[in-house]
């Protein structure tokens, strides 16, 4: 996880478009700026960043899916659910799902594990649209490429 640059996955562990379903690994750093305020002497994981984990292995998935035809906006976390707190060095396993995607907006479901026990979860959807140029559907591409593998 590099908190720095807000790439949350560090590697994509299995990738099945056809089936609509990917698996990521993300490790929670053990120092970072935003553990000094959250919480002072007992540093967790923001909930945001959770849910941000699970939006963008859900964006891998929808970039193969679409073969980086189209770009991946988040445009609602319809539900999010966070069931424990997370310590810095917690190794997470994210997963999506895709529920539907066409006519230009795509549906998954994201979830969190930490050792097989739920950590959280959520409904997320997103705006597909063509990439405003060539330059930035060649970064996702090489992005994607350096999290595969």
């Amino acid at each position: 996880m590099r908190l720095d640059t807000f790439q949350l996955i560090d590697h994509v562990e299995e990738l099945l478009p056809a089936e609509g379903l990917i698996r990521c690994r993300a490790t929670v750093p053990h120092s970072a700026g935003l553990f000094a305020g959250h919480f002072p002497g007992h540093p967790l994981m923001p909930g945001v960043l959770l849910a941000e984990a699970m939006a963008q292995t859900s964006g891998q998935l929808l970039l193969a899916i679409n073969d980086f035809t189209r770009m991946v906006l988040l445009a609602e976390i319809r539900s999010a659910k966070f069931r424990r707190m997370v310590l810095p060095g917690t190794v997470l396993s994210v997963t999506g799902r895709l529920v539907h995607d066409g006519s230009g907006y795509a549906v998954t479901e994201g979830a969190i594990t930490v050792d097989g026990q739920a950590v959280a979860e959520s409904e997320l959807r997103f705006r597909t649209l063509p990439f405003p140029s060539e330059e930035t559907r060649a970064a996702m591409r090489d992005y994607a490429r350096s999290v595969r593998r």
